[in-house]
């Protein structure tokens, strides 16, 4: 082939590519990979649970209806479960005690997580999935709003001490395996 339809054909698939890649979102969610990257920062975040912390532990009672969710809602609870996390992230942490760069990075994976969902959501929607919430996942949503709302009302009444901080970076490592079992259910 003369190397004058080389470049053509090089310039002409150039094109094309950026074109679908500007006019159509293309759901690039890396799903497990960053959420076990996120995990580790949380873990790295301080140190192993300390010992004077015990008695600050409770049970935030996990909503465990999450786990019924139908594979074709798991994006939708992935994505509120992100921002829940992030959120409750993003203020009164215990940066004196925690390392920072840790924390920064944990922040970001989640808010690159939360920006990927994002596209993956409406790119279900202009394709007809998702159309329409139902009741079980307008239930569900609510749920893990209040679980949440649990969370940071204990962080409230503990005055976001070190020790509640602990016991809810506890909790959220459960949060990032229900997560990871979401994700599992959105790829089948």
């Amino acid at each position: 082939m003369p190397i004058l339809v080389q470049r053509c054909l090089l310039q002409v698939c150039i094109t094309l590519a950026l074109y679908i890649k500007i006019s159509h979102p293309i759901c690039l969610f890396q799903g497990s990979k960053v959420n076990y990257q996120n995990m580790n920062f949380l873990c790295k975040m301080g140190a192993s649970f300390p010992q004077q912390c015990l008695r600050e532990r409770t049970d935030f009672k996990f909503p465990m209806e999450i786990t019924k969710v139908r594979q074709r809602n798991a994006t939708m609870m992935i994505h509120e479960l992100l921002r829940q996390i992030f959120h409750l992230f993003s203020k009164n942490l215990p940066e004196s005690v925690w390392n920072a760069s840790c924390i920064e990075k944990f922040q970001n994976g989640i808010h690159q997580q939360i920006e990927e969902l994002e596209t993956c959501l409406v790119e279900e929607l202009s394709k007809g999935r998702n159309s329409s919430r139902t009741g079980v996942l307008n239930s569900t949503t609510l749920s893990v709003k209040k679980y949440f709302r649990r969370i940071t009302n204990f962080l409230e009444d503990k005055q976001y001490s070190h020790c509640s901080w602990e016991a809810v970076r506890m909790e959220v490592r459960t949060c990032f395996i229900f997560i990871d079992c979401l994700m599992r259910k959105h790829m089948a």
